[in-house]
């Protein structure tokens, strides 16, 4: 009974970490939708993202202690949001206007890290962290760029939800948010290695309390 209580409590915790990256993605901010806001909107994304995924995914991987873990704990993610984000479909945007973010090879640097330092814990959060840190907005902008002529898409299929002062304008240039990547990758880098710790704790945790 043990067994199957401490399984079940780690599986729940996956579970709610990701459907709770799902609802983090659409809440951090319509990073898509070109606004005024767009390059800080992004920088906040890409923050919340890089955290998301790093507590989440090396929480499963050590919990497997199997490398590749976390690239399957972010094609979760991604299945997630593909669902959430597809009910945009209904509201009459297209879907190629709906971008769902790239965890999947960021996780894999992590699942790297771990496997060529030969399952070193401390290797994964600190290496492991520093390079989903740093490399998710990289992704995430490429990911970006592919959308079909975002500036136009978004004066054509603006947000119902958005107040007048978030109406899409043209973006500002000049401003020191124009470096979004530098900015989210930065940050970033540095948030996620105590973040990556605060996942392989609550592994530590989650075994001593269903021990106890």
């Amino acid at each position: 009974i043990m067994v199957w209580l401490r399984r079940t409590t780690h599986y729940l915790f996956i579970v709610v970490v990701a459907v709770n990256s799902t609802l983090l993605t659409i809440n951090a901010g319509d990073y898509i939708f070109y606004t005024d806001w767009m390059w800080t909107s992004f920088v906040v994304f890409s923050i919340s993202q890089s955290t998301m995924l790093a507590v989440g995914a090396i929480y499963y991987m050590l919990f497997t202690g199997v490398p590749g873990t976390a690239t399957y704990y972010a094609t979760i993610m991604t299945i997630y949001t593909w669902v959430a984000k597809g009910a945009w479909f209904a509201l009459g945007y297209p879907y190629d206007f709906i971008v769902t973010p790239v965890w999947i090879p960021s996780a894999m640097l992590l699942d790297l890290t771990y496997w060529a330092t030969r399952r070193n814990k401390h290797a994964a959060i600190i290496i492991g962290g520093t390079l989903v840190g740093l490399s998710l907005p990289i992704f995430n902008m490429i990911n970006l760029l592919l959308v079909r002529d975002p500036l136009e898409m978004a004066f054509k299929y603006p947000r119902p939800t958005l107040p007048p002062y978030m109406t899409p304008i043209e973006p500002q240039v000049g401003k020191f948010y124009n470096t979004p990547v530098a900015l989210g990758s930065g940050a970033g880098a540095v948030l996620t290695v105590p973040i990556a710790a605060l996942g392989a704790k609550l592994n530590t945790w989650t075994y001593r309390w269903m021990a106890a």
